[in-house]
């Protein structure tokens, strides 16, 4: 190797670094920002409002049994709620996953199952694209 190839070398490796460290310290704070926010899931059964959920760290289950004997089975963790189990028979509810924004939400079209994050303070979810 030669002088011009460890400068060059090194300067790439600067660069990649500029880009990363800011990334990952926004990240960080985003989190912590995040998680402080309190955001609340909004169970709708039918199209009438069943329970409103503050998503925290607690680990809490929650059996929805709608007017037919269904049922659908949320999970609250991690500041964040999924659909664990539901006797639909398609089960399309359970690939959601895990949601944790504002603005997510999880849908049983079968049971008529909607949940909705939302923040207690009304303000709107993140932005997934813009298009010009």
């Amino acid at each position: 190797m030669k002088r011009g190839d460890i400068i060059l070398i090194g300067v790439v490796i600067v660069a990649a670094l500029a880009f990363m460290v800011p990334k990952w310290l926004f990240q960080n704070s985003s989190e912590n920002l995040h998680n402080s926010k309190n955001l609340v899931a909004v169970i709708t059964v039918n199209g009438e409002h069943y329970k409103s959920v503050e998503l925290t760290d607690k680990e809490q289950e929650i059996k929805i049994t709608t007017a037919d004997g269904h049922y659908n089975l949320l999970k609250v963790h991690d500041h964040g709620i999924e659909m664990i189990d539901a006797d639909c028979p398609d089960k399309v509810c359970l690939t959601f996953g895990f949601v944790n924004r504002n603005g997510d939400t999880i849908v049983c079209l079968p049971h008529r199952v909607l949940v909705e994050i939302v923040s207690p303070t009304g303000e709107e979810g993140d932005l997934d694209a813009v298009v010009g």
